[in-house]
């Protein structure tokens, strides 16, 4: 109700005017018609878009107004335009195509020449830099989250190495079914693997968090598979990153922040600018400078869930419980979004040989620190620190272990684009890696007692690539067109040992080194070819097809194919479209090297040791645990789009994504409590309570619906509104067929899918979610307003009896901003205030049978589940395997650029 009496606030405050200066005109090329050209005056960003009959009119006040004309493909037109008052000027443009442009222009999802996204038969999102930065939010990753309604990403509840970025997803597929491309190379994967009992669990993702906003131009983000056009990991879709080209215009811009609570305080610079290079190049460059400070959000901790977990009940133990709750009512835990501090550089230039040969080139460098912490280790769990933590003379009162990050990521590329003879060939060079380390402090290895440090450097993990790409396309007449190309590619993934003491015997409490003998690099490399071919039967209706085939070094072949059509009619008011495609992922590098041994939390039993062995290893042998394959995927999209007039467009597109052989990081397995089980012999050989590994575990299935809606550039009252509507719904996603097992842990009456591992698989992120976008441009003042629906996710949290679930409740979070742009653009100062209604996540326990209504009828009972899923309280917000949206509530964000 909020959200609706601020919408109709808003639009209240729109008085009616009317504009007293006209320029109106018609848009043509040698093909007729331009339909749907921009036609935008500056300043106030006042703009139409053409008409069917590429007629447009635009309202403006008297003054004098620089004028742009663009549409996809063609060059644009400026020009400086003075209106008197009640004036009626005509402009009339006639458009050329611009080659330069058309070789520039990428949309995603073809090889062949580029189309524009009205055109192609895919589903493409294509969002300005202006749009995501109007969100307020500080980072692209969350950007996206509030634009995107088939994107999620969400702060993990405890940090770890996590902290250093998020997992993210499209169409709830996991971070590795999304590829990303900065201006259509691909970019380096991170060296993280989330292994915590998080969304993303398993799966690891390039880190577009570390992208600089003020460096983009644009995102187009392909809603399907399209593992035929680019190789391993497009099965939800790609995210091609168009940087900034521009040579004359510069800005840098101030940012600051804080939440309602007055932390998590923001303050960050960045210089956005572009030089020419010679007669013909230029030269863009951004750098980004910032710091985020911590944001704390602990729970009020339950001393009977303590009492339970962590003594054995006696009068001394309870006092002792309660007389440290009373002095830290919190546990001392410290939990929310860690201290990050980010420094980004990136350049991108290009710069024309001759009139038929074009050098280009972009190269990256991002560094991260985080400081983050571990759960406080109260003094009756771990009852004493050596005297090594605890001043002399001072009572002991446990310790908070500390968890530092440190990023290094960088990506290049370097290539040749030639035209000739109708022929467009592309052959570039692209270069990426990524690197984290990490520092565990504050704490101690408590199996070398006295001799422990306290300091540990537990080692961490590097990942680069190196990949050449050669892609030639031709337009053989007005109906046939060829594209064509190979890629090669070598990965490289490195575990790097920590000091002997963060592992020795147990290791650093909190966070174990990496161990000598799981410590190595690895390496493969992978050679594929695709043929693409498209064919407008008529104008109107285009079929195209590609197919694919590849080897790797490490698993043999992969050949994949993918069928595409698109058909307009209605005067090119209506479209439809679909595809069907086979593909592909490749298992990483890191599932199938990674081995450690790391703390995780065990409702009922604070934290315990577990192993992750890798898919090579000997114990995975002697698990019955078979080498990772590829994952196969049959993907099928159908789609229709209209646009009904000048002014509002609609595209509604269902997909439907199976999945074969599914790669996971299944459940931790354990000791069954019969000494002479051989699962419990080997997990006493390996000397671990629980163990867990990757596995082709299951098939999945994920199918739903995407909806867009644009009515843009309406004239009210003396401004310009717009309005955006679009949504995700999940129709199906879920396992299909029984687990694949080894006989070892089948006969144990164990499995490596739980309840909990499929819930965070399928039913973790929004069922729907929703986003409707308003802004008001009136002159020099814009004001925007958001609204984002979270719809319901459902978790399964370990320990927690099996006859609950937790549901957390749909919530809508609206985003306020405002801008002000003086001194003719160049200087623009901006306020957001998001989340203005301070909307947390909020859950409730949901009984799936007789025993879960029985548990909730009784409240000790379900007291008990609560303590167990959120540590006792410590996580009360979003319990301790996750949440849908930020914990952090009210954000509050400004901004100031300047041009020069």
């Amino acid at each position: 109700m909020k959200q609706f009496s601020i919408i109709v606030l808003f639009l209240m405050l729109v008085a009616p005017f009317s504009m007293n200066a006209q320029l109106v005109g018609k848009i043509t090329s040698a093909d007729g018609p331009v339909i749907g050209a921009n036609v935008v005056a500056t300043p106030g960003d006042r703009g139409v878009i053409t008409d069917i009959d590429g007629n447009y009119s635009l309202d403006l006040g008297a003054g004098t107004y620089t004028v742009t004309v663009s549409y996809t493909g063609y060059a644009n037109q400026k020009r400086e335009v003075t209106l008197t008052e009640g004036q009626r000027m005509t402009w009339d443009i006639t458009m050329s195509e611009d080659a330069e442009v058309l070789n520039e222009l990428i949309v995603v999802g073809t090889r062949l020449a580029p189309r524009s996204s009205t055109s192609t038969p895919l589903p493409v999102d294509v969002l300005s830099a202006k749009e995501l930065q109007s969100t307020g939010q500080t980072t692209f990753d969350k950007g996206l989250q509030y634009r995107v309604p088939s994107f999620n990403t969400v702060q993990t509840p405890v940090n770890d190495a996590t902290a250093l970025l998020d997992p993210y997803e499209i169409r709830n597929m996991g971070p590795s079914r999304t590829l990303v491309l900065i201006n259509g190379k691909r970019k380096n994967s991170s060296s993280l693997i989330y292994t915590q009992t998080s969304p993303g669990k398993g799966e690891s993702g390039a880190d577009i968090s570390a992208i600089p906003t003020d460096a983009i131009e644009r995102v187009e983000i392909l809603r399907d598979g399209a593992s035929a056009q680019y190789g391993s990991d497009a099965i939800a879709g790609v995210m091609n990153i168009i940087l900034k080209d521009d040579a004359d215009l510069g800005s840098f811009t101030l940012r600051t922040g804080i939440t309602h609570k007055g932390d998590g305080a923001l303050i960050g610079l960045s210089v956005n600018d572009g030089v020419s290079t010679g007669e013909n190049g230029f030269l863009n460059y951004t750098v980004d400078v910032s710091k985020v400070t911590l944001a704390n959000r602990p729970g009020t901790v339950s001393a009977e869930g303590e009492i339970a977990d962590f003594t054995d009940g006696s009068a001394e133990a309870i006092q002792e419980v309660n007389d440290f709750l009373a002095l830290k009512p919190d546990a001392g835990n410290i939990n929310g979004s860690p201290e990050t501090t980010a420094a980004k550089f990136l350049v991108n230039g290009g710069i024309d040989v001759n009139k038929n040969l074009e050098m280009y080139y972009n190269a990256a460098y991002v560094y991260k620190k985080v400081n983050s912490f571990a759960n406080y280790r109260t003094p009756y769990w771990r009852t004493t620190d050596y005297g090594l933590l605890t001043e002399p003379g001072q009572p002991y009162l446990g310790y908070l272990p500390t968890f530092e990050g440190d990023l290094n990521d960088y990506n290049g590329t370097v290539g040749f684009r030639s035209t000739k003879n109708g022929w467009i060939s592309d052959a570039s060079f692209t270069t990426g890696g990524n690197q984290q380390t990490y520092s565990v402090n504050n704490t101690v290895n408590h199996n070398l007692g006295k001799a422990s440090p306290i300091n540990f450097k537990p080692g961490g993990t590097a990942f680069s690539h190196n990949v050449g790409n050669i892609d030639i396309t031709k337009a053989l007449n007005d109906i046939i067109s060829i594209g064509f190309g190979s890629e090669f590619r070598t990965e490289n993934f490195e575990i790097i040992e920590g000091d002997t003491a963060s592992y020795a015997q147990g290791g650093a409490d909190s966070f174990a080194g990496n161990t000598s003998d799981v410590s190595n690099k690895f390496n493969r490399y992978n050679f594929g070819g695709y043929f693409d071919l498209g064919v407008d039967i008529t104008e109107d209706f285009l079929i195209n097809g590609t197919v694919r085939l590849e080897n790797y070094s490490d698993f043999g072949n992969a050949f994949v194919w993918k069928a595409s059509s698109r058909y307009k009619f209605l005067d090119d008011k209506m479209t439809l479209r679909g595809s069907v495609s086979s593909g592909f992922r490749a298992p990483s590098l890191h599932q199938i090297y990674v081995q450690k041994t790391q703390y995780s939390f065990v409702p009922g039993g604070g934290i315990e040791v577990e192993g992750l062995v890798n898919n090579v290893s000997p114990q995975a042998k002697l698990l019955g645990v078979p080498q990772l394959e590829a994952e196969k995927s049959l993907n099928f999209t159908v789609g229709v789009g209209a646009r009904v007039n000048d002014h509002l467009s609609l595209t509604a597109d269902y997909y439907n994504i199976r999945v074969n052989d599914r790669i996971i990081l299944g459940n931790t397995v354990g000791r069954t409590g019969d000494a002479t089980n051989p699962l419990d012999i080997l997990l006493d050989d390996f000397g671990i309570v629980s163990v867990n590994y990757f596995s082709n575990a299951m098939d999945t299935r994920t199918s739903g619906v995407d909806f867009v809606a644009n009515y843009r550039r309406v004239a009210v009252g003396p401004g310009q509104m717009n309005f955006n509507l679009s949504a995700n719904y999940t129709i199906e996603n879920q396992r299909i067929g029984d687990v694949r097992n080894p006989e070892l842990i089948e006969n144990s009456g164990q499995t490596v899918v739980d309840p909990t591992l499929e819930a965070l698989m399928f039913t973790s992120r929004p069922k729907f979610k929703g986003i409707l976008g308003i802004d008001y441009n009136i002159k020099d003042f814009t004001v925007t307003l958001g609204n984002t629906l979270f719809g319901p996710t459902k978790f399964r949290n370990a320990g927690m009896d099996r006859g609950l679930q937790i549901e957390f409740v749909t919530k809508v979070v609206t985003d306020l901003g405002l801008s002000y742009r003086l001194m003719d653009d160049k200087i623009t100062l901006a306020f957001n205030a998001n989340n203005i209604f301070n909307i947390l996540p909020k859950w409730n326990f949901a009984a799936l049978d007789a025993d879960g209504e029985a548990i909730l009828a009784d409240a000790a009972a379900t007291q008990n589940q609560s303590n167990l899923i959120t540590f006792n309280q410590r996580y009360p917000t979003m319990t301790y395997d996750g949440y849908h949206f930020s914990q952090l509530g009210a954000m509050f964000n400004l901004s100031c650029n300047v041009r020069f």
